[in-house]
């Protein structure tokens, strides 16, 4: 396999037959068929395997192929679920009297937050599993241990089982966090691999609409069940995902790195190939796996040794990716929903009954921005979407804190109680709130998982997923053991620190986000090689696309390298 950009051009001659892609010379002046149109793409040789090598939509592989990224998408839900899960039950009466808890106060907080404890405990054993024994194993690991730990707190009568089960909880969720979105994204065709894990990391509201509507049902029940009830339910994903994990393929990618390569060759032809062997696609992707596994000698041979994450520009910049997303996809004042009732009780909606019903809708309303990006990940550029994004995040926010802090200027006392005078502002206020989580879950949720994955090749995928995993619980447990805390204290001004923060997070996307749409996992290697990847992985090939749809030409542009 060639190298990218211009070195393409320095590569010896490609062979000139129907089914290559031809290098014009000198002027980039091409000779065009009748209906033949000139596109520009980000790999001209992806692109052209790609239009080559269709694969069936609703063909009997394709149909496996998306179960099996349905099951990635249930170890997803264990943790989305999660999340609704506990900013509803702590609204409800029953609860709050069997653990003397409140919305707010470090109680809550405490019950929370050792969820992110045992996820960062979880962090060195995780990728050990996902690596040396595959990642089915690592899936099902984490669902028998998210299992064990719902158990626990669905049985607890006391604040010190309910904590041991949290932690266990966590723990369990690490182990999908390494293994889920690094099956779906070796599994999934490179054109496919957007939505894929898009679709994998949209598993958050797939757990997180049904724990509202649940929790939001089960509130009616006079007893500790009201709650019991949707714990002990946190486990039926798990229980799909245990049941039939093993009778899925392996990742082609982990096997070729054990030196399975006839049995990913297999996996690659029945389901990136449609049955074709000699698919150009398939070969493409054998060629460049091979090859990215040999030029893999700075890789230490021990199962705890972390020092390849930073060993070279190259991983680090890879690395760095995934660290960004770890924090800025955790910390842009999404760390709220966590908190939700206390939210609308700021608000001046005061009840549970009314708490729950708008953490219902704002489930549905975050899921519907979430998807919408996700049937769109494999065309959407990466970079521009975190950089807008993040700044339309903080103007809702600036607005929303604004409209509160307009609110507070106007608030009266009423036979001794608060009582909000403008209702109106506090519903704009609500509206705006709504809108932060739709515009987040537009540009965070498909991409947390999207990103990392891609920018982490075979080798440090399972360690750097591990890292990412790790920042995403030390800045998880910020959210949830300082959120009440703040919340109880200063309020609404609390939002005001994501405002700042959300501005800072796109000036740091526009610097250092690698735009990795269109590439294949492989040929990333080139773009992060070079000295300023970001620079590189803007670079685009222009193609000659055929009447017929054969790509016959790579024209080459020297003025614009």
């Amino acid at each position: 396999m060639s190298n990218k950009g211009d070195q393409a051009v320095e590569a010896a001659p490609v062979e000139q037959t129907q089914h290559a892609i031809y290098v014009a010379e000198g002027t980039g002046k091409t000779a065009q068929n009748e209906g033949a149109t000139a596109k520009v793409v980000y790999n001209a040789e992806l692109f052209a395997a790609i239009q080559e090598s269709p694969i069936p939509r609703w063909s009997s592989s394709s149909i496996q192929l998306y179960f099996f990224i349905f099951i990635s998408f249930c170890c997803s839900c264990a943790n989305g679920y999660d999340g609704s899960l506990m900013g509803s039950i702590q609204a409800m009466p029953f609860f709050k009297i069997k653990f003397s808890s409140n919305l707010t106060g470090q109680r809550i907080s405490l019950l929370n937050a050792l969820y992110s404890v045992g996820s960062i405990c979880a962090f060195p054993l995780a990728p050990v599993v996902c690596d040396r024994y595959g990642r089915r194993v690592c899936m099902f690991t984490g669902g028998i241990v998210i299992i064990i730990g719902a158990i626990l707190t669905s049985t607890s009568n006391g604040v010190g089982q309910f904590i041991v089960g949290r932690f266990v909880l966590g723990a369990g969720i690490m182990f999908m966090t390494v293994s889920a979105p690094a099956y779906a994204i070796e599994m999934a065709p490179p054109h496919w691999r957007g939505r894929a894990v898009g679709f994998y990391n949209c598993g958050w509201f797939g757990g997180s609409i049904p724990a509202a509507f649940i929790t939001y049902g089960c509130q009616h029940i006079n007893s500790d069940y009201s709650w019991r009830i949707p714990l002990i339910l946190q486990c039926f994903t798990c229980l799909l995902v245990i049941a039939v994990v093993f009778f899925m393929p392996e990742s082609p990618r982990h096997l070729m790195s054990k030196g399975e390569d006839e049995k990913a060759f297999a996996i690659l032809t029945k389901y990136h190939g449609d049955g074709n062997r000699n698919a150009r696609l398939v070969l493409l992707e054998i060629e460049e796996i091979r090859e990215n596994l040999l030029q893999d000698q700075l890789y230490g041979k021990s199962p705890w040794d972390w020092r390849p994450l930073f060993a070279t520009n190259n991983t680090r910049w890879r690395t760095l990716q995934a660290i960004m997303m770890g924090i800025f996809g955790q910390f842009s004042g999404n760390g709220l929903g966590y908190y939700n009732p206390a939210i609308f009780n700021l608000l001046g909606y005061t009840s549970a009954f009314q708490q729950l019903g708008l953490n219902v809708v704002n489930s549905v309303i975050s899921a519907t921005g979430a998807l919408t990006a996700m049937s769109l990940t494999d065309r959407m550029p990466r970079r521009k979407v975190l950089v807008w994004g993040t700044l339309a995040s903080a103007a809702m926010l600036c607005i929303n804190a604004s409209l509160q802090t307009s609110i507070s200027h106007h608030e009266i006392l009423v036979n001794g109680k608060e009582m909000i005078t403008n209702i109106s502002m506090a519903k704009a206020a609500l509206a705006f709130y709504f809108f932060f989580n739709i515009i987040y879950s537009f540009s965070y949720t498909p991409l947390q998982g999207v990103l990392p994955a891609e920018a982490l090749d075979t080798r440090l995928r399972a360690k750097g997923l591990a890292m990412y995993g790790l920042v995403v619980n030390i800045f998880g447990f910020i959210n949830l053991y300082a959120t009440p805390i703040a919340l109880n204290n200063i309020q609404y001004k609390f939002i005001w620190i994501f405002v700042g923060w959300d501005c800072l997070e796109a000036l740091l996307w526009w610097m250092f986000c690698v735009e990795s749409q269109g590439r294949s996992l492989e040929e990333l290697e080139w773009v992060y090689n070079q000295p300023n990847p970001v620079k590189a992985s803007l670079h685009v090939d222009k193609v000659v696309v055929q009447a017929d749809g054969t790509v016959t030409e790579k024209i080459v542009d020297n003025s614009s390298n």
